[in-house]
């Protein structure tokens, strides 16, 4: 796959249609290339679809389902050009998905999630804190989604500090000298959203201690299965940083770490959107059928930023529904959609139960 610079035309100027040639020709080049380098995902496909692996229309495009990433360790480069390994978020070493990075994919995932935020948020940099105790970014070889995020975005700021101690318990003192220093600023808040409910909001509400962060912008995403456990929403959520921290301008996010760097940001009208570097798919949880406008279903996820390992089209376990395209009053081009949940015990039966090497 060639570098990404010759698809920068725009990352949300740009209608569907026209987006979605360059988009599958990218895509199926990506194909062909796994389909060479990876033995593994070789076999896969050639036990779950006709021998023509290259799609003629986007809904054609092989996926494998993101389970199969906690059960085997993809990879379409040599070892010795892995620079970083991903685990996705968990309790233990089991289970979890291992993503493995070289020096191209890496550097495209960094410069697609660049021009994604700065369409949101502006591309100066800006002071930043981060809701997270500074140790997460320790190990910067083989880490997790949530030290992926943390690194990810630090990009954006600049006099970068961290608000929680090593315990996850606030740094009050840290936190009220870093918002006294930068009170005149723009400021940037980047964290994940169960750590940012939990460990911070609460925390505060806890303590009986509100700031006035007109000037602040706040980023986060991950951990929404948590908050669904206990019946928090995304409207509650803002509700509460609104009434503890006096912010108006929140950007969730939604990815994984099966495809970094390629997120969906939600617009101000509450819709997450697809970029020149991803696109999605909405499929039938049962027999994978096409499911067309306002219809839920799993979300499949396509990106032309995966080379090392054969990410670029992946079905989810999660809920999504699409609520428009071209069109959304935000003004970006596009797929725009939402994502509803996660499916009841998400167990996706499909290329998993046919792989025998």
């Amino acid at each position: 796959m060639s570098k990404l610079n010759n698809f920068d035309v725009s990352v949300f100027g740009i209608k569907q249609k026209d987006r979605e040639k360059i988009f599958l020709k990218k895509i199926n080049d990506l194909t062909k290339f796994h389909f060479k380098h990876s033995s593994e995902y070789k076999i896969l496909i050639n036990k779950t679809i006709d021998k023509k692996i290259l799609a003629k229309k986007m809904e054609l495009v092989p996926f494998l389902p993101v389970r199969l990433f906690k059960e085997f360790e993809f990879q379409s480069t040599h070892k010795d050009q892995i620079i970083k390994v991903m685990k996705s978020s968990g309790t233990g070493n089991s289970g979890l998905s291992k993503i493995f990075l070289d020096k191209e994919t890496s550097s495209n995932q960094m410069k697609a999630l660049a021009k994604i935020v700065s369409n949101f948020i502006g591309s100066k940099r800006k002071p930043m804190l981060i809701i997270d105790k500074k140790s997460v970014i320790s190990n910067r070889h083989e880490f997790s989604a949530r030290t992926a995020g943390v690194l990810g975005f630090s990009i954006f700021g600049r006099e970068v500090d961290f608000a929680l101690n090593e315990d996850m318990s606030i740094n009050i003192q840290g936190l009220k000298k870093f918002l006294n220093k930068h009170k005149d600023e723009e400021i940037i808040i980047f964290g994940f959203t169960y750590i940012i409910w939990e460990k911070f909001l609460n925390e505060l509400k806890n303590l009986k201690t509100n700031f006035n962060l007109l000037n602040a912008t706040i980023i986060h995403g991950g951990g929404w299965k948590k908050l669904e456990q206990i019946s928090v929403s995304n409207h509650e959520f803002k509700k509460k940083k609104f009434d503890i921290l006096n912010i108006s301008k929140v950007y969730n996010y939604y990815g994984m770490v099966e495809q970094t760097g390629s997120i969906f940001m939600e617009c101000d009208y509450g819709y997450l959107h697809t970029s020149i570097y991803s696109d999605i798919i909405i499929r039938d949880p049962l027999n994978f059928e096409i499911k067309g406008i306002r219809k839920q279903g799993l979300i499949q996820l396509l990106s032309v930023i995966p080379k090392s390992y054969p990410g670029h089209s992946i079905l989810s376990e999660d809920i999504g529904e699409i609520y428009g395209c071209d069109d959304c009053k935000c003004g970006r081009n596009g797929n725009y959609f939402k994502v509803i949940g996660r499916i009841a015990q998400a167990e996706i039966r499909g290329c998993s139960d046919t792989y025998t090497p």
